[in-house]
């Protein structure tokens, strides 16, 4: 196989401080691409900041041989979105990738989950993306050509006990992720969502609160079980698969991908063949409720359009047969 690589190309990276975000800009550098590297430099809770974090990153780009500068606006804030993407025109001309990266975490149990656990969680994942993707959207547009990766995760889209705020936001993403591929039409515009599994902070950060409901025997045992698996966990075998996404030889788009430890997969939304009354009653729905779950010889809608078809094919058909 050639190698795929990113010469001329203009990326930028939010989050890329430490991290996943860092192991994505040190690849996409090393395969030619020029780095916008974005960390806002604060802790895993979005507490503090400081330049440090993306001006460390940018440092051992170029010592490598690479090109990057660092930007340390907040994704959070339209104003800051703006200001990021300018970054990169100002330094760069253009912007050809976008890695929306960035994120924190807070968990608690739902019934502790306030507002203030809410609000910065939605400003970072799903605001920032969108602030961040917008204006990079427009250069994209005027080009007809782009490459956007957000991210996501399987405490949205499968549920984690704790992760109410996080998996709220990180689902969202895949919404935008969804329309944005639509809205792409015949432009050379590619849409993806990846959701990782990475020895992080994040990750760290989770299963000490976890652990910590825990009583300290089997806590122990629970890292004495885990702590192999989670050293396999290295963030640079997530960055292949963000890499492909953000070339030009990706053709697809609308997808997620979870990836972890050199394995990949996707995830997708099906549909099930369903039950079908023109009669419906709550009785009716209880009684078939294994046949409406059934996913046997389900679809994979790719559109609303998809969905409306498999409804007027079912009418078509007439009741489903008891």
């Amino acid at each position: 196989m050639s190698e795929l690589r990113f010469d001329g190309r203009v990326a930028v990276v939010t989050g890329a401080g430490r991290g996943l975000g860092r192991e994505y800009a040190f690849l996409l550098a090393a395969r030619g691409a020029r780095v916008l590297v974005n960390d806002l430099g604060g802790s895993v809770t979005g507490c503090g900041a400081g330049d440090d974090a993306a001006e460390q990153t940018v440092r051992e780009i170029i010592a490598r041989g690479g090109e990057a500068v660092a930007d340390g606006h907040s994704v959070a804030t339209p104003e800051g979105g703006q200001g990021i993407i300018d970054a990169a025109l100002d330094a760069f001309g253009t912007v050809d990738i976008l890695v929306n990266n960035a994120g924190t975490v807070d968990d608690a149990a739902f019934e502790d989950m306030t507002q203030d656990r809410l609000d910065p969680l939605l400003d970072v994942h799903l605001r920032g993306a969108f602030f961040v993707t917008r204006p990079a959207w427009k250069v994209m547009r005027s080009k007809s050509f782009g490459r956007v990766v957000n991210t996501c995760s399987a405490a949205g889209i499968l549920g984690a006990a704790r992760m109410s705020n996080y998996g709220s936001a990180k689902t969202g993403l895949i919404g935008l992720t969804r329309v944005l591929a639509a809205e792409a039409g015949d432009d050379d515009i590619k849409v993806n969502a990846v959701a990782p599994i990475a020895a992080t902070r994040m990750l760290d950060y989770s299963m000490r609160s976890v652990a910590e409901l825990a009583d300290d025997a089997a806590a122990a045992a629970a890292d004495e079980v885990m702590r192999p698996f989670f050293e396999r966990l290295d963030p640079a075998l997530v960055a292949p698969v963000v890499g492909y996404l953000s070339h030009a030889d990706c053709t697809v788009s609308g997808d997620i991908y979870t990836v972890g430890a050199g394995q990949v997969a996707r995830f997708f939304i099906g549909r099930t063949k369903g039950y079908y009354n023109p009669a419906l009653s709550m009785e009716d729905v209880g009684a078939h409720l294994g046949e409406i779950r059934d996913t046997g010889g389900h679809t994979v809608p790719t559109g609303p359009a998809d969905e409306m078809m498999a409804l007027l094919e079912a009418l078509a058909g007439g009741p489903t047969a008891d």
